[in-house]
């Protein structure tokens, strides 16, 4: 975290839109985070992390980045942006067919920038932020959350900036959700929040299984949003990945407003791949 910034301003500048090309001529978007992997004391592989399904079918992608400034802080409103051709290739998927995730090590978008004099500023999240088997057996069951990325493809254009969702963990992250690394999350999940990361993010009281503590903040990547249950007018119900873009669909389906998220703890599936 940079600490001249907030804890909430820092956590603007770890998400990217993404926006593809696809196959059928069309548009569509998602939302990506910055992810330190392999981390070996100063050295670490920096990546994109999304949703198989955000980049499926893409034939070619883009990221904005916003610029840093020569004091080192985020300027606001200068932006780089990045192209990448064959976008769907380019992305190293999780090694389970069943887990939606994948990534694109940025250290060659990093370099192009600054030949071109520019630096990126990036606020990658890191290992260290994943909850560990201590953090999740203080957990109460009923966190608080906060979810970052581009709903319907939204975001402050003008400033470069990502749009807050806050809701609850609806089931107890302690338990994996039908026996698969998943939770679920009470909150307004969108066409375009695929990828999104999804925290807690405690500052100045943290709620526990033994009461609140008043004096700390907790911050920890809980896991990634891929998909959620809809509700059809049939009156089935079934499990869908976020859309990516707006469709017209010959059966209509109802969001319930609830998320089903990847634990974070997959992400260490791919530092093997990349070592």
């Amino acid at each position: 975290m940079n600490t001249n910034l907030s804890i909430y301003e820092s956590l603007s500048f770890s998400t990217v839109r993404i926006e593809c090309n696809i196959e059928n001529g069309g548009i569509s978007t998602g939302t990506g985070f910055f992810y330190k992997f392999a981390v070996k004391g100063e050295m670490s592989i920096p990546a994109i992390v999304t949703n198989k399904h955000v980049v499926k079918n893409s034939s070619n992608g883009r990221f904005l980045f916003t610029l840093q400034n020569s004091k080192g802080f985020p300027d606001i409103g200068s932006t780089f942006k990045c192209e990448i051709s064959e976008f769907e290739q380019a992305w190293i998927p999780h090694p389970n067919n069943d887990i939606d995730l994948c990534i694109l090590p940025i250290a060659p978008l990093i370099s192009n920038a600054m030949s071109q004099g520019h630096n990126l500023f990036l606020n990658p999240l890191d290992p260290t932020l994943l909850p560990t088997e201590d953090d999740i057996e203080e957990f109460a069951g009923l966190e608080k959350i906060i979810m970052i990325g581009y709903p319907n493809g939204i975001w402050d254009k003008t400033n470069n900036l990502p749009i807050f969702r806050s809701g609850i963990a609806a089931t107890h992250y302690r338990f994996d959700w039908n026996n698969k690394p998943e939770f679920l999350i009470d909150a307004a999940c969108f066409p375009g929040s695929s990828g999104s990361p999804v925290l807690i993010c405690d500052v100045g009281q943290v709620h526990t299984r033994s009461g609140w503590n008043l004096s700390k903040n907790r911050i920890k990547l809980l896991g990634i949003l891929y998909a959620g249950p809809q509700h059809r007018v049939d009156g089935k119900v079934e499990i869908v990945p976020i859309p990516t873009s707006q469709q017209l669909m010959s059966v209509s389906s109802i969001p319930n407003n609830l998320g089903m998220v990847i634990k974070s703890r997959v992400l260490k599936d791919f530092d093997t791949l990349l070592k």
